[in-house]
């Protein structure tokens, strides 16, 4: 597989999360915990599915436990996050505000002993920042109170999932096929948790069961199986630099889904956090 192949597989990723928001609608009134359980444990038989195929189940077992340990918890920390936050606040908002991951992932790594932080990466977090704060304010001088718990979390979600890229380049490496565990442990983790704190409401429509089986598919499934195969054998900064439409693309299905209203403030918002991780990403690029 040449490089530019690889790049290609890994930006099917980047299409695929475009569809988390909207999976995550659909699969309401699903509780979160719930949600994880299902959706993990489907992508986890994908990627058993996928370990069979190409022969990496032995590859699998010399995987050290705590590369398992660190790949679950991170799953499971973010997809928890942002499931909550889609249902306490409107899908759009939460979603564009859980999309600073992109951005972050590029402040942070600038931390790494092997990395320096530039100033293109200050103003695009800054940048990225207001676009969050634009819709947390919902273009007014003050709080949506109401919505605020769910923007809160979402922005937790972000946080996370970029802490969990940045650091698992100090846990050590692992076969495309490994990230089924992630998965199965994640689901397996979220179950008991479940019976524990939550009332077990599984959908009653078609559109419900279809948005769970599509979520285990795609977004956590399929996708973490080709961006590994992205990230490590094609570009990994044109990769980098792709996943910034995610959010974009993402509140572009929600509108057209009839789940979220066009307006000035998600158009804002959208450019001012996908400009800053582009300054950022340039800033990055300008420095190797």
């Amino acid at each position: 597989m040449n490089k530019t192949t690889a790049t290609g597989i890994g930006f099917i990723a980047v299409l695929l999360w475009a569809l988390l928001a909207l999976f995550t609608v659909g699969s309401a009134p699903t509780p979160p915990l719930l949600l994880n359980a299902l959706s993990f444990g489907i992508g986890g038989i994908v990627g058993l599915i996928w370990a069979v195929v190409t022969g990496s189940v032995a590859q699998m077992r010399a995987v050290p436990l705590r590369v398992y340990i660190f790949g679950a918890l991170g799953l499971f920390a973010y997809h928890l996050l942002y499931f909550y936050a889609l249902r306490l606040a409107p899908a759009a908002e939460a979603g564009l505000i859980a999309y600073l991951w992109p951005l972050l992932i590029v402040v942070f790594s600038g931390l790494l002993p092997s990395e320096t932080l530039r100033a293109g990466h200050v103003i695009g977090a800054v940048l990225g920042f207001a676009g969050a704060a634009l819709i947390i304010t919902g273009g007014g001088a003050g709080l949506s109170a109401e919505y605020l718990p769910g923007y809160l979390l979402a922005l937790l979600a972000a946080f996370t999932w970029a802490s969990y890229s940045v650091l698992s380049r100090l846990v050590g490496d692992a076969p495309t096929a490994s990230v089924a565990v992630f998965c199965l442990a994640t689901s397996a983790l979220s179950l008991p948790l479940h019976f524990l704190f939550e009332e077990t409401i599984l959908p009653t429509t078609t559109l419900g069961w279809a948005s769970i089986l599509g979520l285990g598919l795609g977004p956590v499934g399929f996708a973490f199986y080709v961006w590994d195969i992205g990230c490590k054998r094609g570009d990994i900064q044109l990769l980098g630099t792709s996943s910034y439409s995610a959010p974009l693309l993402s509140t572009l299905l929600l509108i057209v889904a009839g789940i979220a209203a066009p307006s000035m403030t998600l158009l804002w918002a959208a450019i001012l956090i996908t400009s800053g991780a582009l300054i950022a990403a340039r800033a990055s690029f300008s420095s190797k």
